[in-house]
């Protein structure tokens, strides 16, 4: 497997794409102004963020820090992602809904980096699905599209985790997104079930002839306590329609109290490469604690083991230790502040004289801009 970190250059020539894009999805948005609603009583979601940064390598390498996701550039002020959705979400009175989602900068380009398809709109696609509930028991939906993995405690914006950077579970041991179908179905308020079909492992096209199952239960059993299970496997090789791809992701968040939060996260996964079989895991331990309004302090350690080197490049063993601060100027707008230590079992950090090194430290600030709207 090509490493998901790994930044591919893309071609020049995108302002038509984003400017359809954006014509698209604005023609979507109620045309008369001020509405709450639209005609039928459906409401509708409008959000948009941004989100940029500053990173200090102590490296000083002169590209990008290797084995990260988004946060990569040393000694400059970045830009790593904007963002504007759109969603109409269904319910028993309005049962048809939708979820557009487009991302735009450096950000975008890493997740699609090994998708197969060639059009430059999947670049900018993070989601785009339509669903429609059905009058099943408590209620089945059904998602066609493209959307977002449902495996791992992080998610592509950094608004919506506890850390600026991503961890390298998120990086490395997961996809970013499918192709295909998923229903989901909520048995009772603490048991919901979830099934997938789909392409594969970041795949709008697919690069095999066969698909890629998956399977997720969430188990509530006190409000304070969240179990996520989720399983998915299926050929993700080129060509090759054998050899299956394996992982298993398992998230338990847990509130300690009004002010504390708890989340571990745990990945194994495994494949067949040449009829060599390779496997890679990790765990994950964060903790949340909201001094106030305005102020939260959040700490996250990591290992992830991957001996065959199938995910990173080279096999070794992986430390993370991060120390995120944030503040809140407002409800919208988030600063956060970060120290990351990385450590590799071997020389693998670039350094800037060209050597090798098996500790990575940053210092990194990141300023979040978002909105949400009903229209």
């Amino acid at each position: 497997m090509t490493n998901r970190y790994r930044n591919l250059s893309r071609a020049a020539g995108r302002a038509l794409t984003v400017h359809v894009l954006l014509m698209g999805l604005l023609t979507l948005v109620p045309a008369r102004a001020g509405a709450q609603e639209a005609p039928d009583g459906r409401k509708t979601e409008l959000g948009a963020l941004v989100d940029i940064y500053y990173d200090y390598n102590f490296n000083k390498p002169a590209g990008d820090a290797p084995l990260r996701n988004f946060d990569t550039k040393h000694n400059q002020f970045a830009f790593s992602m904007a963002e504007v959705w759109l969603a109409s979400v269904p319910t028993a009175d309005h049962r048809a809904g939708f979820n557009v989602k487009l991302n735009f900068g450096p950000s975008s380009a890493m997740i699609h980096a090994n998708e197969p398809g060639t059009s430059a709109i999947f670049e900018n696609l993070q989601q785009g699905y339509i669903s429609y509930l059905l009058p099943v028991g408590h209620a089945l939906q059904i998602d066609a599209g493209k959307f977002v993995t449902q495996h791992g405690a992080e998610v592509i914006e950094a608004k919506d985790n506890w850390n600026y950077s991503r961890s390298l579970l998120f990086a490395l041991a997961i996809p970013y997104y499918h192709m295909g179908v998923r229903a989901t179905y909520a048995l009772n308020d603490q048991v919901t079930i979830m099934g997938t079909v789909v392409n594969g492992w970041n795949n709008v096209v697919d690069n095999n002839s066969r698909r890629t199952y998956g399977a997720m239960i969430t188990l509530k059993p006190v409000p304070q306590l969240a179990i996520v299970q989720n399983y998915m496997g299926g050929p993700e090789q080129t060509g090759n329609d054998t050899d299956w791809r394996h992982l298993s992701d398992t998230t338990v968040t847990y509130t300690a109290s009004p002010v504390l939060s708890l989340t571990a996260n745990y990945d194994y996964g495994r494949d067949t490469v040449a009829g060599v079989s390779t496997h890679w895991t990790g765990l994950a331990a964060y903790a949340k604690y909201q001094a106030n309004t305005w102020v939260a302090l959040s700490p996250r350690v990591e290992w992830y083991d991957d001996p065959q080197g199938f995910t990173t490049g080279a096999p070794q063993t992986l430390k993370e230790l991060t120390l995120t601060s944030e503040f809140k100027a407002a409800d919208n707008l988030v600063w956060r502040v970060e120290y990351r230590s990385d450590f590799s079992s071997v020389p693998f950090y670039r350094t800037h004289t060209g050597s090798s090194a098996s500790h990575q430290a940053t210092l990194a600030f990141g300023l979040l801009y978002s909105f949400g709207a009903t229209l």
